[in-house]
């Protein structure tokens, strides 16, 4: 039983360590979805859906860090990065609601825990952007 107890942690914590690395990715993933799903049903085949989607994923990944490498700006870097986490809130959320469903009776304190849940997961994701546009090489730090 206390085997079964400690995996169910371990297993949870490593779920949940998933959730943080997938919802950085969330913007590219649902956009090249949608885009598969718009190609797939113009008439390109599944293959061709599929080529396309995983082109625009990561066409839209690779703006995103190409916008945090051009912007000199820390506010339009967090402006660029709070657009590409905005997803990451929603499946936050999303993945919360999905655990605590079934468990919590109360429906305030679900909602609570989702959207505490869900701006955690969206700062952990904006914090994975902002680190890897790395400091700004122009910016020199100041000696005493």
């Amino acid at each position: 039983m206390i085997i079964a107890i400690i995996a169910c942690v371990v297993l949870i914590g490593m779920l949940c360590m998933l959730t943080f690395t997938l919802a950085t990715y969330a913007l590219p993933a649902l956009l090249g979805f949608e885009v598969a799903h718009l190609a797939f049903h113009s008439g390109a085949g599944f293959l061709g859906a599929v080529l396309i989607g995983i082109g625009v994923g990561m066409l839209v990944f690779g703006l995103a860090f190409l916008l945090l490498g051009i912007v000199r700006s820390p506010m339009l870097q967090i402006a660029v990065a709070l657009v590409y986490t905005a997803p990451a809130v929603v499946a936050g959320y999303a993945f919360v609601y999905g655990i605590t469903r079934e468990y919590l009776p109360s429906d305030i304190w679900r909602q609570l825990f989702c959207i505490v849940g869900g701006l955690f997961v969206g700062f952990s994701a904006l914090l994975r952007l902002m680190a890897a546009a790395g400091p700004d090489p122009a910016r020199e730090p100041v000696q005493p």
